[in-house]
């Protein structure tokens, strides 16, 4: 069963980006411009004891923190990342000055010139250092009655998980132009979220709201990267624009951006599961360390959706979870697509495959006599209120893959691997609520047509598309009539930033909602009407207790991947994918399986080559040469299927999709991996080198 909104179409922004027409940020010319290099850091910590510059030629300027009239740090959610370091570095490549002028090459020379006298301190690079210290964010919240079940215990199963980092490649590097017509600062450039950089900006020049301005230039790609490392850029360009007087532009190169952006956090994750008598799973237990990065960033978040994200797709309670994160002199990390999730399943449900094993059980019947349902108590005890069809989904999974055939009749240096995963989707906790009151506005003019204004990216996932086609089918009129362009702070109200799976089913049912309150003014010659996101009356959440809703709702995916050992070259070649999806109503069944595909290669990177490391705080893989990726010739055809099963309160049934199609791969990767190889893998990549490793060692 499907439906008419299902039905794919033309995305708007076909045209221009097959015939090379669309213009991103190093595309745009501007008249009497200048460029903005950063002078960053030599030191992962170090006092910085003089700064000593060349005399500039004429059109060259500087710019410090001296030139910043207000507060020197970019606010995300606590205010202590530096717009540009003062007295001391606390990663290599922080910035601590730009140099602006109209030739790159005198840029680098200048750059050459300029001597900065530091007192190296100690750094701290690596997790176990970091743990000698107080964590800088820590949280942790108990499901049932933990204490007293576990008195009762017979038998429990202890392991940890780990993963590194995660780059997210994005074709496009990080860019920003500004342009300074006083009193107003207008910045443009490649970016997720519009009012972020607005916010940084009042923050750090003090203006008046309506004295900025901030543009979204056509974004190739974001995944999380272009969600807080833009409001950098942001404030950098404009502080250079009314300094000079001029039109300021930056572009990273790829180099600047691998090594000097944020990346998903790096993450250590213990899990405790406890048995009764029967060997059946009773209480479980999860401790979870992050590695933030020289500053917070949005590491918080990250660490409640990975800590609410632990219980996985299982009833098992009581839970208890206690999460910290700690800080490290390396460039800070933030948001990945998923962020927090892919590390959470990573952990929870290869600890299921190593329970099987121990038990003697197929994996998949040991999920299936653990599934929630329709009224259990999530990870925080709120409620699944919404159907949970894990059942028909994993009887989907089990008929298109095969999987227990395949997992019974393995041959040699073969394997099968299979996870069910759920994502959260929308801002957790109370923040659709309480942070974002998302606000969306449509105007309808005097030739039929409306114009879609809300503050949501395109960023590659098709949202200019998705949303036009949710106002057309709600207001009954061809598509060509709605009006939806890349967004401003200076046209659009703030609908909330364009992350965590929020825009088809926030930010669309906003707009599905105004549109009764258009028909009912159609034969009206031109109007415009505003709404505000409805929070639902029956979800709570205690933030203090971090008790309730986590988020508004859930959407969910099983996958199998198949793959085959060269115990020659310790490779791995994967032959089969599959996967399944609940995400309500599909919006546009073409782009949905884009997701799929796309989020699905990038989760297999993940798990079997992406290898990011630092040596004395300084990145290694600072070139796509070095930072492998996948390409298309790495993986086979992903078989996709999804669930018609509308959710009631999203536009047209839809839930959230574009982070869930990542969050489940690895796991099932990885477990088709220990089935081909024979051994036990808790870390990510799986890289050949950590196979022959793990081999030679488990193996003496």
């Amino acid at each position: 069963m499907t439906s008419e909104i299902s039905n794919p179409v033309k995305r708007l922004d076909f045209d221009e980006k097959i015939n090379g027409s669309i213009r991103y940020t190093a595309d745009m010319e501007l008249p009497n411009g200048l460029f903005a290099k950063t002078l960053r850091s030599e030191h992962a910590y170090a006092q910085i004891i003089n700064i000593t510059t060349p005399s500039l030629p004429d059109g060259y300027f500087i710019i410090t923190s001296k030139d910043i009239p207000h507060n020197n740090t970019i606010p995300v959610v606590e205010n202590d990342w530096p717009i540009f370091a003062e007295e001391e570095v606390h990663y290599i490549g922080e910035p601590i000055l730009l140099i602006v002028g109209p030739d790159i090459q005198m840029i680098e020379n200048l750059m050459d010139q300029t001597i900065i006298e530091y007192a190296p301190f100690k750094p701290t690079l690596t997790l176990k250092e970091a743990m000698q210290n107080p964590p800088h964010l820590e949280l942790s919240y108990t499901k049932g009655d933990f204490d007293h079940t576990t008195l009762k215990v017979l038998d429990k199963f202890e392991e940890t998980f780990e993963t590194g980092l995660q780059e997210q490649a994005y074709l496009e590097t990080q860019s920003m132009m500004a342009i300074y017509e006083a009193p107003v600062i207008k910045v443009y450039g490649s970016m997720q979220c519009p009012y972020y950089i607005k916010d940084a900006l009042q923050n750090a020049l003090a203006f008046s709201p309506e004295n900025i301005e901030v543009y979204q230039n056509p974004t190739g790609g974001g995944f999380g990267g272009k969600e807080d490392f833009p409001s950098v850029l942001g404030v950098h360009t404009a502080l250079a624009a009314i300094k000079s007087g001029h039109p300021v532009k930056m572009i990273y190169d790829r180099s600047e951006d691998l090594s000097y952006t944020t990346k998903r956090h790096p993450c250590k994750i213990k899990l405790t599961t406890y048995f009764d008598e029967n060997h059946h799973l009773v209480a479980r237990e999860a401790d979870i360390i992050l590695d933030s990065g020289a500053y917070t960033g949005l590491t918080n978040v990250v660490l409640q959706r990975l800590s609410f994200s632990i219980m996985g797709v299982y009833n098992i309670t009581p839970l208890h979870v206690s999460a910290r994160a700690y800080k490290t002199h390396k460039p800070p990390n933030g948001a990945f697509r998923g962020f927090g999730g892919p590390q959470a399943f990573f952990a929870i449900e290869s600890h299921m495959n190593h329970i099987a094993s121990r038990l003697g059980v197929n994996p998949l019947d040991l999920r299936n006599a653990y599934l929630v349902k329709q009224g259990d108590m999530t990870s925080t005890e709120g409620k699944f209120r919404h159907p949970v069809k894990l059942p028909e989904l994993v009887w989907r999974m089990e008929t298109m893959s095969d999987y227990r055939n395949h997992f019974a009749e393995s041959e040699e240096y073969a394997g099968v691997g299979i996870s069910l995963f759920l994502h959260g989707c929308g801002f957790t906790g109370s923040g659709e609520k309480e942070l974002l009151k998302s606000k969306v506005s449509l105007a309808k003019f005097e030739d039929g047509t409306v114009e879609i204004k809300a503050s949501s990216t395109e960023i590659g996932q098709g949202s200019l598309t998705t949303l036009s086609k949710i106002v057309a089918q709600a207001l009954e009129i061809p598509i060509d009539k709605v009006i939806h362009k890349l967004p401003s702070t200076a046209n659009c109200p703030d609908s909330g930033p364009t992350v965590a799976s929020r825009t088809t089913m926030i930010v669309g049912k906003i707009l599905y909602d105004l549109c009764g309150e258009v028909k009912k003014r159609w034969n009206e010659p031109r109007f415009e009407v505003s709404a505000m996101y409805k929070y639902p009356s029956d979800l709570f959440w205690n933030n203090t207790e971090l008790k309730g809703d986590a988020y508004p709702e859930y959407a969910w995916g099983a996958n199998v991947v198949r793959v085959t050992f060269n115990p020659v070259t310790y490779e791995v070649d994967v032959k089969d994918i599959w996967a399944v999806y609940d995400i309500g109503t599909p919006i546009d069944s073409k782009m949905v399986k884009g997701q799929i595909d796309g989020g699905i290669v990038q989760g297999l990177g993940y798990a079997s080559m992406e290898e990011m490391n630092h040596i004395a705080g300084k990145v290694l893989q600072n070139r796509l040469s070095t930072y492998i990726i996948p390409c298309s010739a790495d993986f086979p055809e992903i078989k996709s299927a999804t669930l018609f099963n509308p959710f009631e309160e999203g536009p047209f049934g839809a839930r959230g999709l574009g982070e869930l199609t990542l969050v489940g791969i690895a796991p099932a990767y990885a477990a088709a991996v220990e089935q081909a190889t024979g051994v036990k893998v808790n870390a990510l990549p799986i890289t050949p080198e950590r196979l022959r490793r793990l081999i030679h060692e488990q193996r003496k």
